[in-house]
């Protein structure tokens, strides 16, 4: 007799990449003001996930030329064409349904606008 094999499957492995499981977000970027080399914007991101986000961090693309001044409601950096909000010690959390706006000024050209807004990694629609 020759022994047999029987095949066993193979385990079929499905990594998750959201950040922000169950849930998304939406965004709404505003030009407040704009001068001759230099504008004031706010992005206003909503999470619509079913979770909190702790701690939250949003980002957005600008355009080459544009060079972050200041910001705040959050702690806001740049790198490169992204620029960065991280949640402030005093509101680390972002509650379903709830929503932060982060303000900034920056040097270059107001147009065209932000793009590229995620939340957590999340892309807001």
């Amino acid at each position: 007799m020759s022994p047999s094999r029987s095949a066993s499957p193979s385990p079929s492995i499905s990594p998750s990449s959201s950040p922000n499981p169950g849930g998304g977000c939406t965004r709404t970027i505003t030009i407040i003001n704009s001068w001759p080399g230099g504008y004031q914007a706010e992005i206003k991101v909503t999470n619509t996930g079913t979770s909190a986000l702790n701690p939250w961090n949003a980002t957005w693309t600008v355009p080459s030329g544009v060079t972050l001044s200041s910001g705040w409601n959050a702690t806001v950096t740049q790198s490169g064409t992204t620029i960065t909000a991280a949640a402030p010690s005093w509101a680390p959390s972002l509650a379903p349904s709830g929503s932060v706006t982060i303000g900034y000024t920056a040097t270059g050209p107001s147009s065209p606008a932000p793009s590229n807004v995620r939340l957590n990694g999340t892309v807001c629609s």
